[in-house]
């Protein structure tokens, strides 16, 4: 191979004599500069992808592992186990224990393994209100990721507008744009920012809610629970929303991979159970977050089967079909949940009363500790104003454009607790709404929120003498 290259080198430089000339060499090199732009403009990133910017996710994946903070608030997952029969499930399947089915580790149903979709009928059906069939009406998906992207590029085609509701999560976007679509961004706003703050405080404006929809519009995102506010809407909320889709003929994806974690006394409402929204709603959910087992990366959606076949075409052709043993696992735990279903044991239940404690001893040492948070109705996040503390942490270190980021990258520095910046949720045009904030997830072991909270305790009052 290197002679070749060698023997195509000299053939090109040479003259009629055989000897090299100068000049050939000149010419050769600067066609092959000439070139070397070309093909790097060949092989650049397809424009829908943006300038491939890394996602929040990964930079600060990589500045855990540079810093190695005492204590990741940062990405959300739990630190601390499933429920063991979910867990002792999938080892069952997988080892094949009673030697009953060899086929639970080859392929299954491309669009959801048959036992698992049976069994989230089951679970959902009563919930809407409206029998929902198994077969035509649910997809299983690589996580709720996945359900997501089929239902956009399913959905969204070249110019179609899609209402995407701020602050989002982050995939929503580029999603869209893949797809062709035109993304239009409406922020949440706090009613007010002074004293206690819920989620509840943070609404949307509804002429411009409502002026944003046009014969273009294909789409509106809602995320309820909201991801990172913790934001669960209301019955009018939705229904205000419910109306103008109805009105303008705009399907609503309804993002409610929180679902299981809402705080008494509020409700979860379902957009697809109001009346007229069935037709039109594409619901997505996450067993990742229900049995908190993130890592499996299995979720699903479910909508009528006019709507459900454009995501069966995407899944398979993008995925086909996900994993066997994870499927019939959650299969088998679903069926243990759904026998106790109207038990304070059942985890649909318990998971929101075990997350309830650690959600105010979070909003308490936050709040004694300098900062001012809103507290969330749902999920598993509590998004602080870090304003107060602007006097105390010097960030003109950080090269970062927005404060947020700044902020949360000298924190974990300063405190060993990494945080994730809210500009992360939002559209250029509203990234300044998110920069007095850092987004904490408190899903985590009680022994580590306790030792969050001896260094963030430990560094305000350092600063604090030194400020008097």
């Amino acid at each position: 191979m290197m002679f070749k290259l060698g023997r195509a080198l000299y053939v090109a430089v040479r003259g009629r004599s055989g000897a090299v000339r100068p000049k050939n060499v000149k010419n050769f090199v600067r066609n092959l500069c000439c070139t070397a732009p070309l093909m790097t403009d060949k092989f650049k990133l397809p424009a829908r992808y943006g300038a491939g910017e890394k996602s929040v996710w990964v930079e600060y994946i990589q500045l855990a592992a540079e810093y190695k903070p005492a204590v990741n608030l940062g990405q959300g997952f739990p630190d601390f186990h499933a429920p063991k029969h979910v867990t002792t499930a999938l080892g069952a399947v997988a080892t094949d224990a009673n030697n009953a089915n060899p086929l639970l580790n080859q392929y299954t149903r491309g669009f959801g393994h048959p036992r698992l979709i049976q069994s989230l009928s089951k679970l959902y059906s009563p919930l809407i209100g409206k029998e929902i069939n198994p077969q035509n009406e649910i997809l299983v998906s690589f996580g709720g990721y996945e359900a997501l992207y089929s239902a956009i590029l399913g959905h969204v085609d070249d110019g179609d507008e899609v209402i995407v509701i701020e602050p989002f999560f982050d995939c929503y976007d580029v999603m869209i744009k893949s797809a062709g679509g035109i993304p239009k961004f409406i922020p949440l706003k706090p009613t007010k920012t002074k004293g206690e703050v819920s989620s509840a405080d943070w609404v949307l404006d509804k002429k411009e809610l409502e002026s944003l929809f046009n014969p273009c519009t294909k789409m509106i995102i809602v995320n309820t629970p909201n991801n990172p506010l913790g934001k669960v809407y209301t019955r009018q909320e939705l229904e205000f929303i419910a109306n103008l889709c109805k009105k303008h003929n705009v399907l609503c994806l309804s993002d409610e991979v929180y679902e299981w974690m809402v705080y008494e006394p509020v409700k979860h409402i379902r957009m697809a159970s109001l009346p007229g929204m069935w037709e039109r709603t594409i619901t997505v959910g996450s067993a990742g977050k229900t049995f908190s087992v993130t890592g499996w990366k299995t979720g699903w959606a479910y909508a009528p089967a006019k709507l459900m076949s454009n995501l069966q075409v995407v899944h398979q052709n993008s995925v086909y079909t996900c994993c066997t043993p994870v499927q019939e696992a959650l299969a088998r735990a679903f069926e243990f949940e759904l026998k106790r279903r109207d038990t304070p044991e059942c985890y649909l239940n318990a998971l929101a009363c075990e997350l309830k404690p650690k959600r105010d001893f979070m909003v308490k040492m936050l709040r004694d500790n300098g900062f001012n948070p809103t507290v969330p109705e749902g999920g598993y996040f509590v998004i602080a104003d870090w304003t107060n503390l602007e006097d105390k942490i010097d960030l003109s270190s950080e090269p970062d454009k927005y404060k947020d980021y700044k902020f949360t990258k000298k924190f974990a520095k300063e405190t060993g607790v990494l945080t994730i910046p809210p500009t992360a949720f939002y559209s250029a045009e509203h990234k300044h709404l998110g920069e007095n904030y850092a987004r904490v997830c408190f899903i985590k072991k009680d022994e580590n929120l306790e030792l969050a909270c001896k260094l963030i305790r430990d560094w305000y009052a350092k600063h604090q003498e030194i400020c008097t």
